[in-house]
């Protein structure tokens, strides 16, 4: 069974897209469509604009989707998926590359949710940052044991568990798990602690979006971040949608359950190769590629 996974924020490079714009008709109608959604020339700072313009969430969270999901659409009858995954931002275009959402109504959703996630990190400054080599239930134990907030936020693969939370929060659960052994208690140069509750000012903001936009059922099982469970009907789509922005991503349940579910070849659409990595460390023999252009 083919499973296609869709990689989230920090993914993006400069240039990614273009060999696709350049040399697929359709591929560059749905870029230039997307310009006028967001009413900016997205593709601009995509192609040719700095790593510190694409690195604002504005920007980086529409151009990882527009280049996941337009390599998606570019690769017609190639892309037919048993079921599919996204990672945190990935789970939108693992949703319209599966048609259960629209092209148009992802990319606002996604752009709506860049934005308010970036006035949440502004509202209350905040962090995550990555866990190496300890088991999650200690990680988990450390972080419900510190009085400010801080979450397991990103299971991402067995012995790399990501926590987000405030600044004190962070710096506290670093110490306490530097000193139970931990590999590395490295801090991410994120804007805010995603994933966790802080983020519940975006959650609130995108409710109302999601719960009004059109949602289809998709061709194929949409792995969801919040129970890494395989999931059809658009009304537990939606509601999981929700939830996403304060819950963790059960990544590392969600690569197992697909695992289990029968998938025997991945294929990582978009920029980078982060999820075959990690997808590789929940089980050595899964077979992944990684594609960024056709």
């Amino acid at each position: 069974m083919k499973a296609f996974v869709f990689p989230g924020q920090g993914a993006q490079f400069v240039g990614m897209g273009k060999d696709l714009y350049d040399n697929v008709p359709l591929a560059k109608d749905l870029f230039e469509k997307a310009n006028d959604i967001l009413g900016f020339r997205i593709t601009d700072i995509m192609f040719e604009g700095t790593a510190e313009e694409l690195k604002q969430t504005k920007v980086t969270q529409p151009a990882i989707f527009l280049h996941s999901v337009i390599l998606a659409k570019s690769l017609g009858e190639d892309f037919k998926p048993d079921m599919v995954a996204g990672h945190s931002l990935g789970e939108f275009s693992a949703l319209v590359a599966a048609g259960a959402l629209s092209f148009e109504d992802g990319l606002k959703l996604v752009s709506k949710r860049a934005m308010a996630m970036q006035k949440a990190c502004e509202k209350t400054p905040s962090t995550m940052a990555a866990i190496l080599g300890l088991e999650d239930s200690v990680v988990e134990e450390a972080c419900a044991s510190i009085d400010d907030v801080v979450v397991a936020a990103n299971y991402n693969c067995p012995g790399q568990l990501v926590i987000s939370g405030s600044m004190e929060g962070i710096d506290k659960a670093c110490a306490i798990l530097t000193e139970k052994g931990a590999k590395r208690a490295l801090k991410l140069n994120v804007g805010g602690a995603f994933h966790s509750p802080l983020m519940e000012p975006a959650r609130v903001e995108l409710e109302a979006a999601i719960r009004e936009a059109d949602f289809k059922t998709p061709v194929c099982p949409v792995y969801q971040n919040v129970d890494a469970k395989p999931h059809t009907d658009p009304q537990e789509i939606k509601a999981n949608l929700i939830a996403q922005l304060t819950a963790p991503v059960r990544w590392t349940q969600t690569a197992k359950n697909m695992i289990a579910d029968g998938a025997t070849s991945f294929t990582e659409l978009g920029p980078g190769n982060v999820l075959c990595g990690l997808i590789k460390k929940v089980e050595r023999t899964a077979e992944c590629e990684s594609k960024q252009t056709l």
